[in-house]
């Protein structure tokens, strides 16, 4: 890559890192480099450098020149370098600190139904989504008005929603029956029932249900994103109470650990004091009930243990920091320079005065008269035309769906140089199709699955008519088990293993539609209730389970039901097979396997099945040749793969595995590396049953939308939480990498001489796709963070894969750093939303793992493919409209200050005003403000073509548009016209003094109508209707309003006549004025579109 850069490596002193890198690295860094001096000589070392160097010599490090030598600056030489804003900043740090103390988290013992007995005092249970309080909103000024107004309505908003929030009822179980209270008015301590349907308010512990099975499902998509159903298990010692009033004769309590940002994970214990002996009971996640998920099923009754900003939803939800856009920002700085223009016009003014008399008063009153230089209604048209482009993208017919959430930034829709986009669901449906069963010697696919079938039916019938309705794992599994692994198993039975495993392995629950009848709370629990197919459907936390359950349907073994005890398979003969579950190990991101263990009711046989991703399944599995091979061809098709194993265990076996676990689970310090200790005991030499690959399906045009995006010159990152070879494939076949590209895979590093040495051959890659995981994204950003972005903005694509949220939302704000250009994150889940908020424009779509991102976002959208016209289009149209129409209200505001300027300069200097106070305002509004606003309709190319042509887009990101080269041409053309308008005027009516002002006003009203036109590039009908509507405005207003016509405060010539305007010298006057001040512009405009003409008028014409 670009041999021309010259690679450094960071300074030590490098800026802070956020917490995630922190612990684990330090500890990394501490062990690898004990000899502190090898590492500083490290860090003068250029990066670039021969691998032989490297590997065969280690005195290198010492010898290579030093690139860099930094001194710390001491005493005064510092203070003045910088120390003084050091100190400053310390200390306004240390004030806010002591203002802001956050109170300590602490663990807590919640006695059950005993709010009293709390020693802390806790937060209350009030939802607060309210920007401001009464000291933060002081209103600025009545220019920003209308932003205040908005601002005010969308507050009022927020507080009426959490209002509503905070007043729902809900039910308290007390010693004297049930209370209704309030949400916000719940503490720490209360019983609370929550009916089905219903929001849980607060954090609880699960006490009790109706259910018969002592669970409930919950439905989390408001918290995780996840629109699956999660199942939560009753506390047993409560559970089993006879009646609900039992809960207060009993003398319990829990103890919770102290509250965290962690949602999934919890730990805690339940303890009954008064049985002998006294009963403890471990907590864990699916013991609790989180506030802000709704109940799926039956009703339920917990105790609250976290309120209000304690609660695990509030402590996830970041303050989304206020956008402005790049536009803004330019605005704002060209406004500065306005500013500076004014004082500097005013001191020139006192100065040619000759500071006579109170000079200092001429000078204010000269800021005064000039301050029509700051564009004071620029604010109130640009919040207009971001309300009127909002609009429109809303009322496009073509991207159906989309949302405009904030509307203060949609010209950066037009300015975005970087696109990072998750994979599943945004680039993918997050729909699985399962695709592939390899059985390590024969492999099934799509068109065999009917082979499957015959033989699944076959070997369930040959063990029924044997053992007359008895399952058959007796049979052929054991045979082989017994005896030594000389002996082949067949195929056939092979098959039956590979599919029961997978039919048994997972954490799927099938729901029946409740029939009229029905109750809704024995819904789920009734074994008896109607098995029909059509009316099944499954819950499970991810769609790959739900892909391989219902693939076991289709090939005849069925999953009819489950609870949390035991589960029901149907075999393709109709007969209903029982497992009871002892065991489950849920699937975590850490262990990327989950497993279950279970007894065959007919048998007795207990099994521990497990299935999970290859990188951990394959040191668990026994020795084989072919795991490793299928599962990178699998990688290749783009199938998303598991591995599945089992193992046989003796009722010996199985008890004292069962001793052991209870025991880790119960414990306070380090419960889950003890937990998992205790069950990787079990994980040794399991026997390979199969290897399944699911396919994640593209998004409609992804591959279209990519390629146009490539095309318009925003550089494309993928940033997904998946495994590198699924993220590799995906980008191929979605065409984020082309099929001409080499693909570079960044190897795994762990050190600093690792990382080092990756780089280097990296960088002798030239126009190649990077991919990299996120740990090895992690060393390059500690030792070489500068280098890596570097290399990595010359990528045309890069992948990283294996990102947790944190790491996503780090690398936006690293290239928002480095490289000051503009990024948009676009995401569909939960986990997106930390990326959405930390890009500069972040765009959500509504998919199949719920609205999280969809709400947090600037733009919602429902298709992946909309993002094309949503930029290419409509973000081009927002910014070139508002270029334009800033620069032309600063235009409006400079020419009538030029023409006062001119007006005093002829005057001896004198601080009087050319216009009444009032002409002014209607000059800002009525008269100008039509036409200036319909610039917000102005477009110059069609959408169409905007779309075939993507290149164009490539031309906004250079800010064209509006510069300072753009500004100072606005600039002249204000001082040319207001000089010519003012100086005409003054030559052509010496004798008709009086009527200077009806005469150089209207012209000036003429020329702005006439430079509207001039700058409009395609006509609408509104445009037309504005222009004539507010010359008519003009006209009706000249008869009216006749004595604002006169100069200063006394008309020198009382008021104007009206007979005089409509003579014809006047007419042929003012339109000489006009023409002189308009037609060099009109000339001067055809003259470059003839000569030099933009890119996008070559299409047009």
């Amino acid at each position: 890559m670009a041999d021309q850069i010259p690679l450094q490596a960071v300074p030590r002193r490098a800026p802070r890192r956020p917490a995630y890198y922190s612990s684990a690295s330090a500890a990394r860094r501490h062990s690898r480099y004990q000899v502190e001096d090898e590492s500083s000589h490290l860090d003068e070392m250029p990066l670039m450098m021969s691998e032989e160097g490297f590997e065969n010599d280690e005195s290198d490090y010492h010898t290579l020149p030093r690139a860099r030598i930094s001194q710390r600056k001491r005493g005064l030489e510092w203070f003045i370098c910088g120390g003084w804003k050091f100190l400053c900043t310390s200390c306004s740090d240390w004030l806010i600190n002591i203002c802001r103390r956050k109170k300590e988290l602490k663990a807590r013992t919640v006695w059950l139904g005993c709010p009293e007995k709390c020693e802390e005092k806790y937060p209350k249970n009030a939802i607060k989504n309210q920007k401001y309080n009464v000291f933060t909103f002081i209103p600025g000024g009545f220019v920003l008005t209308v932003t205040v107004v908005r601002e005010a309505v969308d507050e009022y908003r927020r507080y009426k929603r959490d209002k509503e929030m905070n007043s729902q009822l809900y039910s308290k179980l007390t010693v004297r029956g049930k209370v209704q209270v309030k949400s916000s008015d719940i503490q720490v301590g209360d019983l609370i029932i929550v009916e089905k349907n219903q929001r849980i308010p607060s954090d609880m512990v699960f006490l009790r249900t109706s259910e018969k099975t002592g669970s409930c499902f919950i439905r989390t998509d408001q918290l995780d994103g996840e629109t699956d159903w999660k199942l939560k298990v009753a506390v047993s010692c409560t559970q089993r109470l006879p009646a609900l009033g039992d809960l207060f004769s009993i003398n319990a309590y829990v103890y919770a650990q102290k509250p965290q940002l962690d949602i999934h994970s919890f730990e805690g214990t339940f303890t009954r004091e008064d049985s002998d002996p006294a009963v403890h009971e471990s907590l864990s996640i699916e013991n609790t009930l989180w506030a802000s998920t709704v109940v799926a099923s039956g009703t339920v009754i917990g105790v609250v243990i976290y309120t209000g900003k304690e609660t695990r939803s509030v402590m996830n939800t970041s303050n989304p920091k206020n956008k402005v856009g790049l536009l803004d920002l330019e605005l704002n700085q060209l406004t500065k320079a306005l500013f500076l223009a004014l004082v500097a016009l005013s001191i020139v003014m006192v100065t040619l005065q000759g500071f006579v008399g109170p000079w200092y008063r001429n000078l204010f009153r000269f800021l005064l008269l000039f301050s029509y230089i700051i564009p004071i209604s620029l604010r109130v048209n640009l919040d207009m035309g971001k309300a009127a482009y909002g609009w429109m993208i809303m009322k496009d017919d073509n991207i159906p769906g989309t949302v405009v959430r904030t509307s203060t930034i949609p010209e950066e829709l037009g300015r975005l140089v970087y696109l990072l986009t998750d994979k599943t669901g945004t680039l993918t449906q997050n729909e699985m199709i399962f695709k592939r069963l390899h059985l390590g010697t024969v492999s099934y696919g799509t068109d065999t699955m009917d082979e499957i079938q015959s033989h699944i039916i076959n070997s369930y019938s040959q063990v029924h008519s044997q053992n007359s309705g008895s399952n058959v794992s007796s049979t052929p599994s054991r045979k082989p088990q017994s005896s030594a692994p000389k002996v082949r198993k067949s195929v056939s039975s092979r098959i039956h293993e590979a599919v029961k495993a997978i039919a048994l392995c997972h954490n799927v629950t099938p729901v029946y539609e409740s029939r009229a009848g029905v109750s809704g709370e024995t819904e789920y629990a009734e074994v008896d209730q109607d098995f029909s197919d059509e009316n099944r459907a499954y819950q499970a936390s991810s769609p790959d389970e739900v892909a391989l359950v219902q693939w076991t349907e289709s090939v005849g073994l069925t999953l009819v039901n489950r609870d949390l005890t035991s589960m029901q398979l149907k075999t393709p003969g109709g007969h209903i097979l029982t497992y009871y579950i002892l065991q489950i190990f849920p699937f975590t991101s850490e262990s990327k396997r989950m497993g279950i263990i279970v007894r065959d009711e007919s048998s007795g046989d207990i099994t521990f099945y497990m299935k999970g991703a290859d990188v951990a399944m394959s040191t668990i599995v026994q020795y084989n040749d072919w795991l490793e091979e299928e599962c990178g061809n699998m990688a290749r098709e783009g199938l998303r793969t598991l591995v599945v194993a089992k193992k046989s265990l003796t009722e010996e076996q199985y008890q004292d595995f069962e001793s052991r676990y209870n025991q880790a689970k119960l414990s306070i310090h380090d419960r889950n590396l003890k937990v998992a200790a205790v069950v990787e005991s079990l994980e040794r030499e399991m026997e390979l049953l199969c290897l399944t690959g699911v396919e994640d399906q593209l998004q409609a045009d992804v591959r279209p939308t990519l390629e146009m995006l490539r095309n318009a010159g925003i550089k494309i990152w993928m940033l997904t939480g998946d495994k590198l070879e699924t993220a590799t494939c995906i980008a191929k076949s979605s065409h984020l990498v082309s099929r001409t590209q080499d693909i570079h895979i960044f190897r795994p590093v762990a050190t600093r001489g690792e990382a080092h040495l990756e780089l280097n051959a990296f960088r002798r890659k030239h126009d190649c796709a990077l991919v990299i995981s996120g740990d090895s994204l992690e060393v390059c950003l500690k030792y070489y963070e500068h280098e890596f972005v570097e290399l990595a903005c010359q990528c045309p694509a890069v992948v990283c894969c294996r990102c947790s949220p944190t790491q996503k939302a780090h690398i936006v704000k690293l290239l928002q750093h480095h490289t000051g250009k503009r990024t948009c994150a676009i995401g569909d889940g939960g986990n997106d939303v930390s990326m959405i908020q930390a890009a500069d424009c972040g765009i959500g779509i509504e998919g199949k793992e719920g609205k999280q991102a969809s709400l947090a976002a600037d733009f919602s959208i429902t298709q992946f493919k909309h993002i094309g016209r949503l930029l290419m289009v409509h973000g081009r149209n927002s910014y070139k409209r508002s270029a334009a129409l800033g620069q032309f209200v600063m235009h409006r505001g400079l020419i009538i200050s030029t023409m006062q300027a001119v007006f005093s300069s002829v005057f001896y200097f004198a601080s009087v005003p050319l216009y009444q106070g009032f002409l002014m305002v209607g000059y800002a509004t009525i008269y100008t403000m039509f036409p200036v606003f319909s610039l917000v309709l102005d477009q110059d190319v069609k959408p169409e073509m905007a779309l075939l042509y993507p290149e164009l887009y490539k031309d906004l990101t250079k800010g064209r548009s509006l510069s300072f080269k753009t500004f100072l041409i606005w600039v002249l053309i204000s001082i040319y016209q207001g000089g010519i308008l003012m100086y005409g005027a003054l030559l052509l009516f010496e004798s008709e003094f009086v009527h200077v002002v009806a005469i150089s006003f209207t012209a000036l009203i003429l020329t702005e109508l006439l430079m509207v036109a001039l700058t409009i590039r395609t006509w609408h009908w509104l445009m037309v209707v504005a222009e004539f509507l507010s010359l008519g405005c003009y006209v009706a207003s000249l008869a009216f309003l006749n004595e604002y016509f006169g100069i200063g405060r006394v008309s020198f010539g009382a008021f104007l006549d009206v007979a005089f305007i409509t003579t014809v010298t006047f007419l042929w006057k003012v339109s000489a004025i006009t023409v002189v001040s308009c037609l060099p512009l009109y000339i001067l405009k055809y003259l470059k579109r003839k000569f030099s003409p933009p890119s996008y008028s070559k299409l047009t014409s």
